[in-house]
């Protein structure tokens, strides 16, 4: 019988290491491109870009074919997205504006098998041919949620005491857009995902954020594990150096 396949990002984040998932990747030859780069995971985009459920299971397969974690966002807090997305092969979910304690409870439910949860029992693609799938996906299955409203840091406290959450990643886009402000690069926005990123480690759980190169080591810094950065800008910087170089930029 073959076995389930590990998954990376989980492994790594419980061994206290950083890990890098890019931002965005949504075809599964743009994701065999950057596989051999050597990234923990792929954040694979089902909120905001065109990927569908019929998408998700060669995208996975991708993954699979690097050893990354395919890790999908979804759109919302609902049972049957969450537990269908990881019927397609996802070996983690990401799920928007979690707000409430309640609402990570009912992620986690959705997303684990009994006795954790009451996720719909039925296969996946990553469980064929894996005996006793059912027991083991559990300890596979990575859940990120994400603190991106104003309301969830004034809830951070109980939020963070929802068990089975792996990440609590920090949006600064979304959190300040909360708060009337559309600079994700305004200071109160940057001084407030440092305040919460540092509460979220003094509770003992596990951090992330958006990441760029120019500030990846500060994030470590000040305690994120889990960093997701956009691969558009290196391609940008990429192209402007080569224009340059030939006298067209």
């Amino acid at each position: 019988m073959a076995e389930i396949r590990p998954n990376r990002v989980k492994r790594r984040l419980a061994e206290g290491k950083v890990v890098s998932v890019p931002a965005g990747v949504n075809t599964p030859d743009l994701i065999d491109t950057m596989g051999p780069w050597g990234f923990d995971g792929f954040w694979i985009e089902a909120e905001h870009g065109p990927v569908d459920f019929g998408d998700i299971a060669d995208l996975t397969r991708a993954c699979d074919l690097w050893g990354a974690t395919s890790i999908v966002r979804v759109n919302r807090v609902e049972p049957g997205i969450i537990y269908r997305t990881l019927d397609q092969g996802a070996q983690g979910i990401v799920v928007p504006h979690v707000n409430t304690a309640d609402e990570a409870r009912q992620i986690v439910d959705a997303a684990k098998f009994a006795p954790i949860g009451h996720r719909g029992m039925f296969g996946s693609r990553q469980g064929y041919g894996v005996d006793d799938y059912l027991n083991k996906a559990n300890d596979e299955t990575l859940i990120v949620i994400l603190v991106e409203d104003i309301i969830a840091v004034g809830n951070l406290p109980e939020l963070l005491e929802v068990d089975h959450i792996d990440v609590f990643f920090v949006a600064p886009s979304d959190l300040g857009q909360s708060m009337g402000i559309l600079d994700s690069k305004a200071p109160e926005i940057r001084e407030l995902t440092e305040k919460t990123i540092r509460q979220i480690v003094a509770a003992g759980r596990t951090a992330g954020t958006l990441a760029f190169t120019s500030d990846a080591a500060h994030w470590i810094d000040v305690g994120a594990q889990f960093l997701h950065p956009p691969w558009t800008p290196w391609l940008e910087a990429g192209a402007r150096e080569f224009l340059e170089n030939v006298g067209s930029g």
